[in-house]
């Protein structure tokens, strides 16, 4: 039986930790095994007692979160998730810099948490869906997602122009091994959307959504959701518009 994992919570409001640990208290794989108000008392911690995940907020006084998911990962200390109330690029920059294995906002639903939890837990990396497409827009020119004269080429509806002459043969073949189902849900974490809204939009259960959303990743040979919406964003199932 697997063991559940070991979480720790660091953040300078004991409001947002009393609420964090009483959502991960009924989960049956996570047990919330400790808690901080600052960056050096959880190191002070977890040196003592590491963790699988500790939830690290960016701002807090006297040591941030930065600096502790620096000491965190270099001591192997524990896979470290961030969070933050800001949607801020260099708040996520600097986050994947320090090492941190995800990156949530605060106002992630309790199943979003959870989920990244359990993907950071199972060696995946993992972006809220609103910090992924700042991501992509950082490392993807938009001029590579033009045509010669200046027209996109990037929807659905334009497949079969040049863009399908700059996907590999693989790329193309992971495209039509997509099922319709699958490709929508793609398309709507390409726009940016969880997988609660994900299911609330197409009507579906979220464990559904989560099984499509992982077989997405396993066709398209993508690790994380950055890497799927790159795919779709190269193969010319979604834009970034």
């Amino acid at each position: 039986m697997k063991q559940p994992s070991r979480v720790f919570l660091v953040d300078d409001q004991e409001l947002v930790r009393s609420g964090f640990s009483l959502v991960l208290s009924v989960e049956p794989g996570i047990e919330v095994v400790g808690s901080a108000a600052n960056g050096m008392s959880a190191l002070e911690q977890l040196r003592a007692d590491p963790a699988d995940i500790v939830l690290m907020d960016i701002q807090m006084p006297g040591m941030s979160g930065l600096e502790a998911t620096r000491a965190v990962v270099a001591e192997g200390l524990g896979q470290v998730i961030m969070l933050t109330t800001f949607d801020r690029s260099d708040y996520l920059f600097g986050a994947l810099q320090a090492g941190a294995s995800g990156f949530l906002l605060k106002t992630a639903s309790a199943e979003d948490l959870v989920a990244a939890i359990e993907a950071v837990a199972d060696g995946h990396a993992l972006l809220s869906p609103e910090v992924t497409l700042p991501l992509i827009r950082r490392f993807v020119e938009p001029d590579s997602f033009r045509s010669g004269d200046g027209a996109h080429t990037a929807g659905p509806g334009n497949r079969g122009t040049a863009r399908d002459e700059e996907i590999s043969p693989d790329q193309a073949r992971a495209l039509d091994e997509l099922s319709e189902r699958e490709k929508e849900v793609l398309v709507l974490m390409a726009q940016g959307k969880s997988n609660t809204e994900i299911a609330a939009e197409l009507f579906l259960g979220l464990a559904t959504v989560k099984t499509h959303v992982s077989r997405v990743f396993a066709k398209t040979g993508s690790r994380d959701r950055v890497q799927a919406v790159i795919f779709a964003l190269r193969t010319g199932l979604a834009d970034l518009e």
